[in-house]
């Protein structure tokens, strides 16, 4: 009972640190964006995601700006979508 008590202690303190931290490594902004670590590896080759490479080795990557990325090229409702229409037909003189 105490080593399983002992385990989400550490489970706990764990995640509190990654919530706070503001600098990831890698493994911790793959675990926190939800994508395979290869899947990452390849978003930082080809320069799609911020990165930071202090001397040319790990990688590391800033909180904030992956959760700004991650809110990139958000994807419109459809009641947005037909807003828009409808805006758009009005401004031209038509109707839906």
């Amino acid at each position: 009972m105490t080593e399983d008590l002992k385990q989400v202690a550490d489970e706990v303190t764990a995640n509190t640190i990654f919530c706070t931290k503001e600098v990831l490594t890698s493994d911790e902004a793959a675990r926190y964006m939800g994508i395979s670590k290869s899947y990452l590896y390849k978003l930082t080759m080809r320069g799609e995601i911020p990165h930071f490479k202090p001397m040319g080795k790990m990688c590391y990557f800033n909180r904030v700006e992956l959760e700004q990325w991650l809110q990139r090229n958000r994807v419109a409702t459809s009641e947005e979508v037909e807003q828009k229409a409808q805006n758009y037909c009005m401004r031209k003189g038509g109707v839906l």
